[in-house]
């Protein structure tokens, strides 16, 4: 394995770390697209690690079925700080390693769930009165292969409702209901020397009753796909540059259940949460990161403007953080050379 390889390799495993936040909803589905991007295969060395992600997903528009933007009242303006702690032991199943995530501490400002019960006239700042800590995300379950030209993932994971939320109200944080996550992730290496790779990330997620409602929101699945290029800063690889094209696309794919508020006049029918329209999010942005290898620790920038929306919000998606990892076992420090006689 040449120098440039063991690098990549190095690099790509701390730098999943910094794509791999599973997060709150965006709006109706639970995973917030936008986080992964690079790297999006790739399980992380056997060890512990911590990455800080912040979100912000802003937007002003909303868009009808057909994809015509709607007046709307108020903006959608939402923050969250996660805190994401990984652990991967040093044993293997099937050929791959296991690991396991959990990111106990959310803070967001604003309501992850905005409120779109009247598609006709949504009010995209009704439910942002919000703040405090999120929901609970435990992904107890990851397997990672690693190949000479692919890295793969596969792992299941569940939201738990443990943010503030009460139906109707305008300060949730909280989605509300329990949801569970299969994802799966893959990393081509595109050149032999890993620098350049082609990376695509899935989420199927399905959902329970709404806390205080009868509604059941329908199943979400997203992709988010990325394709990178690691170049030196240094000529000894010990700081690194990735950049790269990143995008992701987000369906409902199964219809709401249940009742839904009544947004016409008092003493009209209550209409079913199956007259909903499904939603639907495409966006296309970039990603750079800064490495630095002997310390397993970098940086990472995202922006991705959605250009399509269905009955959605419409706007732009803004990640930033670090990721640090400590390997266990810790690797030995370099034998001197034994001098010749």
């Amino acid at each position: 394995m040449t120098r440039q390889i063991r690098i990549a390799s190095l690099v790509l495993t701390l730098l999943i770390l910094a794509c791999a936040g599973p997060s709150r909803g965006q709006f109706k589905p639970q995973w917030m697209p936008g986080q992964m991007g690079l790297n999006a295969g790739i399980l992380p060395s056997p060890g512990f690690s911590y990455v800080n992600m912040d979100i912000n997903y802003n937007a002003g528009t909303f868009n009808n079925p057909s994809g015509n933007s709607i007046p709307v009242t108020g903006t959608y303006n939402v923050w969250a700080v996660e805190n994401i702690f990984y652990y991967v032991p040093n044993m293997k199943l099937f050929g791959g390693n296991i690991g396991l995530m959990i990111m106990p501490v959310t803070y967001a400002t604003g309501s992850l769930d905005a409120d779109i019960s009247n598609p006709e006239a949504p009010n995209l700042s009704a439910t942002a009165g919000g703040s405090g800590l999120a929901d609970l995300f435990i992904q107890p379950f990851t397997i990672g292969w690693h190949r000479k030209r692919f890295d793969l993932t596969v792992a299941d994971g569940f939201m738990l409702p443990t943010g503030r939320f009460t139906a109707g109200a305008t300060n949730n944080v909280g989605t509300g209901y329990f949801g569970n996550h299969f994802q799966t992730g893959t990393t081509y290496y595109i050149t032999k020397n890993r620098g350049t790779s082609a990376n695509l990330f899935t989420d199927w997620e399905v959902h329970q009753t709404m806390h205080g409602t009868d509604k059941t929101p329908g199943q979400a699945f997203t992709d988010e796909w990325g394709i990178g290029q690691i170049i030196p800063i240094k000529k000894d690889f010990t700081q690194l540059f990735q950049f790269g094209l990143i995008g992701y696309d987000q369906w409902q794919v199964t219809p709401n259940s249940g009742a839904i508020l009544n947004p016409l006049p008092i003493g009209q029918p209550v209409l079913p949460a199956s007259s909903v329209p499904s939603y639907s999010n495409h966006a296309i942005g970039f990603q750079i990161n800064y490495i630095l290898p002997p310390k397993n620790f970098s940086l990472f920038f995202k922006f991705e403007h959605e250009y399509r929306t269905t009955t959605a919000t419409q706007g732009n998606t803004t990640v930033f953080g670090a990721a640090w990892t400590f390997k266990i076992p810790r690797p030995e420090p370099p034998k001197p050379a034994t001098p010749k006689n």
